[in-house]
């Protein structure tokens, strides 16, 4: 453990440029895990598991903000944005009253900073600078994002600019936001504030909401998905909304993982936009998930609301702070990874769906305009205990692109970039349930992480290719009628339930959904689309 004495914060103003902040009584510019753990434990803002990671708590809020967050509405930027519940207007002068509040804040305190990248190719990389009054917080963005080498921090001048105030309060009356939080994104200034909430993970998806912002306007796509290379060179995509799998299932000890959330697809092929993993911890199972677990049991690791005795053994099952525990590592520690963050043009696209509602099949194969449909659906299904407010019958979400939280701009813009590269490259397309089978939530159970292998192993090595196929006659999907290793009756969801009009009821119930979210943004796709949407028979 390095001692506080040991380490020598640098004093001079280079490492608050571009801030707006002038004077710090601490300064502590790009200091390395260790010394950034040692300073976490004497701020008092956690303590260290058995195994050494930094055990933090982020007081009420254990998510994300959703209803606060803004974009500053700026003549420069204003006609682009997506406008809306996701992405809501704060008047420029409020912005900037903000902006103003939360430097003054900083001004004079102890102060953390990191320069960092976000984006594994160097042409489409940006250079992020975050200020913060907490260490762990400049721990959990030092592992999340791309460390650069020595001497790229020499003369590092950011591209954009991270105010983050954990414990500073917004005044609705004062700033034009909504409660004592504020999530707030200036694309024309390059400036994120970021106040009022010690959820570290408004740092990772605000610079993940800048990517989207940046990279269509390159002629690359943005995803919200993990990506992995085979034995063969061969990349895959994995679209996913949280407890679907994004992250165990790229995980493969067959596969090298790029990264488990965020990415770019270009002509020169997928990169990471981030140096780390955000794991979600809650029940992680040493023996289905090992990478995982061993990351998430080191030191340098964050672990976010997960529960310990008084020895620092943390138990992954308790979940009296919350369900969405999570594990923050470099991306280097799962062991079989692909260092640069990159690889070749993906050949095979999955979409993941955790159906709670037990009727999609396991793997089913789409056609691009299918894919297209499902990709902007963006599908899963919430159950009792994942989320608070949730009834005892799941809960249907459609997220669009499996990301909606993130896009500034309009969905269609992701939708048509993808449908173009997939059109352009042939990648293959598949959509998985990782949820329940033979019943729904409370009456079947979770389909088998060993049979979803199973069968996306078979679809990525090609093995998918040449079988027989049959068309499900609720949602038209094409599902394979054999494949090595996984029962038939796992294959066919109807076939899995007991009571097959109670299944027909459920699937009939699910296709009405699909109907009426699609028709949110029906007049925004092409007719093969349309025609590929899900219809009531």
């Amino acid at each position: 453990m390095t001692n506080i004495s040991d380490i020598t914060p640098l004093r001079d103003a280079a490492p608050l440029a571009g801030t707006g902040v002038r004077v710090a009584a601490e300064l502590h510019a790009n200091l390395t895990a260790p010394a950034l753990v040692a300073h976490a434990l004497r701020q008092g803002d956690g303590r260290l598991s058995a195994d050494g990671a930094l055990m933090v708590r982020t007081g009420v809020h254990t998510g994300r903000s959703v209803g606060d967050k803004f974009v500053a509405d700026e003549p420069e930027t204003s006609d682009e944005v997506w406008w809306g519940k996701v992405n809501q207007k704060l008047p420029r002068e409020k912005y900037q009253v903000l902006k103003g509040r939360v430097q003054a804040y900083l001004q004079g305190r102890e102060l953390f900073t990191q320069d960092l990248y976000a984006g594994a190719d160097p042409a489409h990389r940006i250079k992020v600078r975050l200020v913060s009054p907490s260490a762990w917080h400049a721990l959990f963005a030092r592992n999340m994002f791309i460390r650069p080498a020595p001497a790229e921090l020499e003369n590092f001048e950011p591209d954009y600019v991270i105010l983050h105030a954990p414990f500073f309060e917004a005044d609705p009356a004062i700033d034009g936001v909504k409660s004592s939080s504020a999530i707030v994104l200036s694309f024309a200034e390059k400036t994120i504030i970021i106040a009022g909430t010690q959820y570290a993970g408004e740092i990772k998806k605000s610079i993940f909401t800048v990517m989207n912002w940046i990279l269509p306007s390159q002629g690359l796509l943005s995803m919200h998905c993990s990506a992995n290379i085979g034995p063969e060179g061969d990349s895959a995509l994995f679209f996913g909304l949280s407890g679907t799998g994004k992250t165990t299932l790229s995980s493969d000890p067959t596969r090298r993982l790029i990264g488990d959330d965020e990415h770019g697809w270009g002509p020169e092929g997928v990169f990471n936009f981030e140096g780390g993993c955000y794991a979600k911890v809650i029940d992680l199972s040493q023996k289905s998930e090992p990478e995982i677990w061993a990351a998430s049991h080191r030191f340098g690791t964050v672990l976010e609301n997960v529960v310990a005795d008084e020895r620092g053994n943390i138990d992954l099952t308790d979940r009296s702070l919350t369900e969405n525990t999570r594990a923050c590592y470099p991306v280097e520690y799962i062991p079989n990874v692909e260092l640069s963050g990159r690889g070749a043009v993906p050949k095979n696209v999955v979409m993941l769906t955790a159906d709670a509602f037990g009727v999609l099949p396991p793997i089913s194969r789409l056609t691009p305009a299918q894919a297209m449909y499902h990709y902007l659906s963006g599908y899963t299904a919430r159950v009792a205990g994942t989320e608070k407010g949730l009834g005892a019958e799941p809960e249907a979400t459609f997220s669009t692109c499996y990301g909606s939280p993130f896009l500034p701009r309009h969905p269609q813009v992701y939708g048509k970039l993808l449908q173009k590269l997939i059109n352009e490259y042939g990648a293959n397309c598949w959509l998985v349930n990782t949820g329940w089978t033979g019943g729904a939530y409370g009456v079947g159970k979770r389909m088998s992480i060993g049979h979803t292998r199973a069968l996306l192993r078979a679809a990525l090595a090609g093995e998918l290719d040449h079988v027989e196929y049959r068309t499900d006659p609720f949602f038209g999907l094409s599902i394979p009628v054999a494949v090595p290793g996984v029962p038939s009756e796992v294959l066919d969801p109807r076939e899995a339930w007991a009571d097959k009009a109670a299944y027909d009821n459920a699937a009939k119930a699910l296709v009405g959904r699909f109907i009426a979210n699609f028709a949110s943004f029906a007049e925004h796709v092409d007719d093969d689309v349309k025609a590929a949407a899900i219809k009531a028979a």
